[in-house]
């Protein structure tokens, strides 16, 4: 298995970071997406596993990441929307994952499992919905390399993006070091990229606002400009 040796700073330093969701992508196509957003420039992929018990729906697992493995040498960012992550990540991460989030919600003491993320020689991540409030991952932003804030509840793609979301984003950019990953995935698009990456987000879900485009290509950049042009225009947070 060929993994990407891509770390969180590395990654950071080739920013701005629009992590494309590969469950709105073409399934009977997955291969030529992928391809494109190669092409396009993308930096890494992000991959929805779901449960139907955590969240109320199914998509792909451990097949469907192995093949996509075998079509990019992209970093995966495995996002684990599972009751019972702890059985998953040797699996996930023989299949080719680089990055291995799951919930603060099923396993609220982390620690331990990104001890056991990091043995694999993979980087872990902590994820929160909506609801969950932000303090309860800030003890553990410095611990592990991602910090996910979900802005929809997860189990459904195309849902409009929760401002609540902005709040939690500031708060972990207060507290986490410059090396975190801080991503944000749920109706992420035009209207609220600039106000996400503002806020302090660095990494950027995207997944039916950029696979409707009829341009990949196109969009991805635009979603860069917006990013990057982003702080000089909107408020900065001052704690």
């Amino acid at each position: 298995m060929i993994y990407s040796n891509k770390t969180a700073a590395d990654l950071l330093r080739t920013k701005p970071l629009i992590n494309p969701s590969l469950l709105a992508a073409d399934f009977r196509n997955l291969a030529h997406d992928i391809r494109h957003l190669e092409e396009a420039g993308a930096k890494i992929l992000h991959l929805d596993i779901m449960d139907g018990h955590f969240v109320p729906n199914l998509s792909f697992g451990v097949p469907v990441t192995e093949a996509i493995r075998r079509c990019t040498d992209l970093p995966l960012d495995v996002h684990l929307m599972l009751s019972e992550p702890q059985k998953y990540i040797k699996p996930f991460r023989d299949a080719g994952a680089d990055f291995i989030s799951f919930h603060i919600e099923v396993v609220p003491a982390p620690r331990q499992l990104f001890d056991e993320i990091r043995k694999l020689g993979a980087k872990p991540g902590i994820a929160l919905n909506p609801p969950t409030p932000v303090e309860s991952v800030l003890p553990f932003v410095n611990d592990c390399d991602l910090v996910l804030t979900m802005s929809v509840m997860p189990g459904f793609g195309g849902q409009s993006f929760n401002p609540v979301a902005l709040e939690k984003i500031r708060r972990i950019r207060e507290k986490a070091g410059e090396n975190v990953l801080i991503s944000v995935d749920g109706g992420v698009g035009e209207n609220t990229i600039a106000d996400c990456a503002a806020a302090g987000a660095n990494l950027f879900v995207a997944g039916t606002a950029l696979f409707d485009s009829p341009n990949l290509s196109e969009r991805l950049r635009f979603f860069e400009e917006l990013v990057l042009y982003a702080p000089s225009k909107l408020p900065q947070h001052n704690g």
